[in-house]
């Protein structure tokens, strides 16, 4: 293991190239994670509630015989069915080859499989640039791939699953304790504010309203950067995010044609606010007061 980081720090390209790949091919299976793990909670909602309301259903739901999580059943193709074979499903490259439609029916493949693929690349790769070999790099490629998991699933489902932003917010918590991001106490503050600033918000906009303005799931990805970089940086945060929100998604409603009153997922905005913060937050704070300071 040490022979391979001695090699990573001496030749800088050889690892900018493995976590370039490497990210690519994680690219992959968090296609597989966005498409499953909302039909893997929507399929336990449903016996849940078939369980509880088991008296009053006249149908009561009926859960598949066959396996569905994110290992089974195996990558088919979305319109024939047809099971693909392992060197069509290769990241970027199998979409290339197969000039982005299907070997088993020619009916056309998302160009956004390798688009996720490849922006996990490029995000792992920008990890790698900025902290190079250490165990923060690490860190942060795996916040940096739940992230992005959570950008997509939030756009299809307007849901940030727990089962992503929780044990994320434990990483991050645990990190500070390993001396890895800041202070313990610090993260831990920052946690709790991050919720609370949301969680605020929320209330204050229900209670005017009588709407909610945002998910729970809002609240707990904002804790998540409030342990990471500390309650100092959740101002930025909250304005970048903002911003961008409302620029995208006015824009998007716009060419959709829909009505402005169309609730859009906020936490894409977050995540991404977030990010860029960890990486480029200082250089932006420091160019902010640099302008307004006489």
């Amino acid at each position: 293991m040490s022979s391979i980081l001695e090699t990573f720090s001496t030749t800088p390209w050889f690892y900018y190239l493995t976590i370039f790949l490497a990210s690519i091919c994680i690219g992959s299976f968090l296609n597989v994670v966005i498409y499953r793990l909302p039909k893997m909670m929507e399929n336990e909602w449903k016996a849940e509630c078939s369980l509880l309301l088991a008296d009053n259903l006249k149908t009561p739901y009926e859960a598949s015989s066959q396996a569905f999580n994110l290992i089974t059943p195996s990558s088919t193709c979305p319109h024939c069915n047809t099971k693909i074979k392992p060197w069509y499903n290769l990241p970027v490259f199998g979409w290339l080859f197969l000039r982005g439609k299907a070997a088993c029916c020619g009916e056309k493949i998302s160009v956004r499989y390798p688009s996720i693929e490849l922006l996990t690349g490029l995000s792992g790769l920008v990890i790698a640039y900025y902290f190079g070999v250490t165990e923060q790099a690490l860190l942060y490629l795996l916040l940096t791939y739940a992230l992005i998991t959570l950008i997509f699933i939030d756009i299809d489902h307007m849901l940030l699953p727990d089962q992503i932003t929780l044990p994320l917010l434990w990483l991050v918590l645990l990190a500070s304790v390993m001396g890895l991001t800041i202070d313990p106490a610090q993260a831990i503050i920052g946690a709790v504010t991050g919720y609370l600033v949301f969680w605020t918000v929320y209330w204050v906009f229900k209670l005017l309203t009588g709407k909610e303005g945002m998910g729970y799931g809002d609240f707990k990805l904002m804790a998540v950067f409030g342990a990471l970089l500390g309650w100092q940086a959740l101002p930025m945060i909250v304005l970048m995010s903002s911003l961008v929100g409302a620029v995208i998604g006015i824009t998007v409603l716009s060419i959709q044609g829909k009505d402005k009153a169309t609730p859009i997922p906020f936490g894409p905005y977050i995540a991404i606010a977030g990010w860029i913060s960890l990486i480029w937050g200082e250089s932006i704070q420091s160019t902010y007061f640099n302008l307004i300071t006489p």
